[in-house]
């Protein structure tokens, strides 16, 4: 789907409530193509985080401060989504992760992590981004997920995490209603 601001695409990974405008979701998660400098378009009310997925990274210019470097290692960055941000490339386009929350319904958090992993039945649905091969089990099940697949868990159910190889990456996103 088209950037708010007309400047790039965006990947829709999931919408709540399903099939909910960009102006009423409650939440959103998806993936976007950055291939210029130029600024993030404005979501009133919105908390946000950003991570790099791919390329060489990418400077924020976050309400006028001095700008945040963000490269594929760097933790997920989280800010207003109502305040003016500015990106600028730092050698070629990127691909970006970006989680979007209704401040008054819901927050999130996300993390990048990597190896095995286990958790236990939390509050919140919590979602796995894989950035590399790798197996999610939970509730005597399990699921196979290759690169940038995603896994929604519910909160009550435990879960652990065991990559292909022990330099697994993947992004753990959990979503909490207020």
């Amino acid at each position: 789907m088209p950037w708010k601001n007309g400047g790039g695409v965006t990947v829709e990974i999931a919408i709540h409530p399903p099939g909910a405008s960009v102006d009423a979701f409650e939440w959103r998660i998806s993936m976007a193509t950055v291939a210029q400098d130029g600024p993030f378009s404005s979501f009133p009310g919105i908390d946000r985080t950003l991570a790099i997925i791919e390329g060489n990274g990418m400077a924020l210019s976050i309400a006028g401060d001095e700008p945040v470097a963000l490269t594929t290692k760097s933790t997920p960055l989280p800010f207003a989504a109502d305040v003016p941000v500015d990106a600028s490339l730092m050698d070629g386009s990127i691909v970006d992760l970006n989680i979007m929350t209704r401040r008054s319904s819901f927050s999130h958090s996300v993390e990048r992590l990597s190896g095995s992993y286990s958790a236990e039945a939390g509050t919140g649905t919590r979602m796995i981004l894989s950035l590399r091969p790798l197996t999610v089990s939970f509730d005597n099940d399990s699921a196979r997920l290759e690169k940038l697949d995603s896994i929604f868990i519910p909160e009550s159910l435990p879960f652990t995490v065991k990559p292909d190889h022990d330099d697994g990456v993947f992004f753990l996103i959990t979503l909490r209603r207020i």
